[in-house]
């Protein structure tokens, strides 16, 4: 049977009611959600790289907290094989990377920024590319000194996940902020070491805000991340696009063939294997001996029976030696 002419227009009616009502109550669940953001779970070390990138505390960031910046990922993969990652590194300690990453969640749950932009939308438009860097940042107690941390990979990606978020740990944990910058690749070391000496800059324009001191800070580098630590320390900031900033008070290197040297440089602590066969001690060794010609303070541990690429050296020889550079940056900043 036909259904009369007003009782079709009513229906109508009714539907657009109930498709309004509903298209209001989503508005208002997401605007709720908005509102009061997820907080989200801890990783755990049987997890998935899916853990990672779909975690709400990293939401819009979480694909730089892996090292291979426009790669697609295997969202199944395990994360105690995450190793695959990471060509030119060992001693992997994925419940050391874990926790690191436990402690920024933590800090996202508890309503901080664990993230930020160093550069405007405007140069992201103009250069594609720097939409790749940025800094995390592991806060400790209001107002104290800064360390930048650069993790290796061959300028080819960011091993942030293995040197980079533990350092911060253990360096926001002995009391100083530390802030890890991811940065461009595939374009070498001087546009990486851009990204840093911008990241340098980016603190010290929002120092107040971020509660640091800029006084006396340390910048730290592992394989290709230490030769931009050695860049900035020679020749600063400003050299790389940067603001004219102060030299920081402390260079933390570990394991690279990094050579150059200017004619001033600042207290350097050194940290290398004994069995590495990607930058040969003896390289660092001959830098080593430059610095000393020119009175730099320098602090070097040669250490037994470890390769490239350790990281902090969990359950190896070379365990404890992020709390040597501490220290090292700490007399560092009282002798200036």
């Amino acid at each position: 049977m036909r259904q009369p002419t007003s009782q079709f227009f009513a229906s109508l009616l009714l539907a657009a009611f109930a498709q309004s009502a509903s298209a209001q109550e989503n508005r208002a669940v997401q605007a709720q959600a908005n509102a009061a953001p997820s907080v989200s779970a801890h990783l755990s070390t049987d997890g998935r790289l899916a853990d990672i990138l779909n975690t709400p505390a990293f939401a819009g960031f979480a694909e730089r907290i892996l090292p291979w910046h426009g790669r697609l990922y295997d969202p199944a993969m395990r994360l105690e094989q995450i190793g695959a990652l990471f060509p030119y590194h060992t001693a992997l300690d994925v419940k050391n990377m874990v926790s690191a990453l436990n402690h920024m969640i933590d800090a996202a749950n508890a309503g901080q920024t664990i993230f930020y932009e160093i550069y405007t939308e405007a140069e992201i438009r103009a250069d594609p590319a720097k939409a790749a860097a940025g800094i995390f940042v592991f806060r400790s107690r209001p107002d104290a000194p800064f360390s930048v941390i650069a993790a290796g990979g061959a300028f080819s990606h960011v091993a942030s996940l293995h040197e980079g978020f533990p350092y911060a740990q253990t360096i926001r944990d002995m009391g100083f902020n530390a802030f890890v910058v991811t940065y461009r690749t595939g374009q070498g070391g001087r546009v990486a070491t851009e990204d840093m000496a911008r990241a340098i800059e980016w603190i010290f324009e929002n120092a107040a805000d971020l509660e640091v001191s800029t006084e006396g800070y340390s910048v730290w580098g592992s394989s290709a991340g230490a030769r931009m630590a050695a860049y900035i320390g020679s020749h600063g900031p400003a050299a790389f696009g940067a603001a004219d900033l102060p030299e920081p008070a402390a260079v933390i290197m570990a394991y690279t063939s990094h050579s150059d040297v200017a004619t001033r440089e600042p207290p350097t602590f050194v940290v290398a294997g004994e069995n590495d066969r990607i930058a040969p001690p003896a390289n660092m060794e001959r830098r080593i001996a430059l610095l000393r010609r020119l009175g730099t303070p320098v602090e070097y541990h040669l250490i037994a029976d470890v390769g490239h690429g350790f990281g902090a050296g969990i359950g190896t020889n070379a365990e404890g030696w992020i709390a040597q550079a501490v220290r090292f940056w700490e007399a560092a900043r009282e002798g200036r």
